[in-house]
This record gives C-alpha cells, structure tokens and sequence, in this order.
C-alpha cells in the first residue's frame, strides 16, 4: 500500500485536514504567482473579472471576490487597486474590464500550475474525487450558511461604546 493511500486512510476528513489540503494547494500556486509578481487575492481578483461573462462595476466584483473567500472588501478593494496600477484592470465608465495582460498572466498562472495540478491528483480514482466533491460542496454550503448567520446577528447587535 503507498503511503499516500495509507495517509489518506488514517485521516479522516475534518475541517483541519481540510484546511491543510487548501494551504498545500495555495501554496503552491503562490509560488507561481510570486514569479509574476502577483498575490493570491489579486489573481483571484482577476480571474473573477476574466470569467464574470461581462464587465463588472467594482462593486460586483468585489461582491464576486467575497462570495469566493470571504474576506474583508477593503482588501479586494487593495488588490484592485494593485490590478490597475499593474495595467492588469481598466475602468471603462463603471465597469472594469480585464487587459490583455492581465488575460496573458492568468494563461501563463494556468500553463505553469497544470502540470503541478495533474501530478496532485493523478491516480485519484474517479469514485473518491465524486464522493469529495459531494462532501466538500456540503461543508461549503453549511459553513456559508453558518457564515451568514453571524454577519446577521452581528449586524443587528449593538455595538459596544468605547
């Protein structure tokens, strides 16, 4: 038995596996993205805009952005800011439109994660990658769901006088 399939077998699925799984994934693309001069939540950022169909209002996209990670919109606001300092995002009136480089980084983000993403999940068999993914869409729906719950009850409680 490898010692991946045994890895796997002796850890149960929980939120700190989890977690680990997406920092290990994360960091790897960090590392492409660090050559390019980019962050994670700029690339994000900007695979949002790339992939929204139609130009958003900033707004919209950083709408976009915390639907996916749920941070904090001053810091999407930040990675927007870089994006157009970079020539990565335009504004055309209030829509901001992906440039031609930033198309050509998020191409050359993709051509050099594929190869590293093929290796990490070769040999998973296809019956284990259904059953995760049912699993991990669940966890998603019931943590936004959790999520949502908090952001309710701290936006109808009082906040405390300094």
């Amino acid at each position: 038995m490898s010692t991946t399939t045994t890895t796997a077998a002796a850890a149960p699925a929980d939120a700190r596996m989890l977690g680990l799984a997406h920092y290990a994934a994360r960091g790897l693309l960090e590392h492409v993205l660090a050559r390019h001069g980019a962050t994670f939540l700029e690339q994000v950022t900007l695979r949002t805009a790339v992939t929204a169909g139609a130009p958003l209002s900033q707004e919209e996209l950083v709408a976009g952005v915390r639907a996916s990670l749920k941070g904090s919109p001053a810091d999407t606001l930040a990675a927007l800011a870089s994006l157009r300092a970079k020539g990565l995002l335009v504004a055309d009136g209030p829509r901001l439109l992906p440039t031609d480089a930033g198309r050509e980084l998020l191409a050359a983000v993709g051509a050099e994660t594929a190869p590293v993403s093929a290796r990490v999940w070769a040999d998973i068999p296809e019956e284990d990658l259904a059953a995760a993914g049912r699993v991990l869409a669940l966890v998603a729906e019931r943590a936004d769901r959790e999520l949502a719950a908090l952001e309710r009850a701290a936006a109808e409680s009082p906040t405390p006088e300094s």
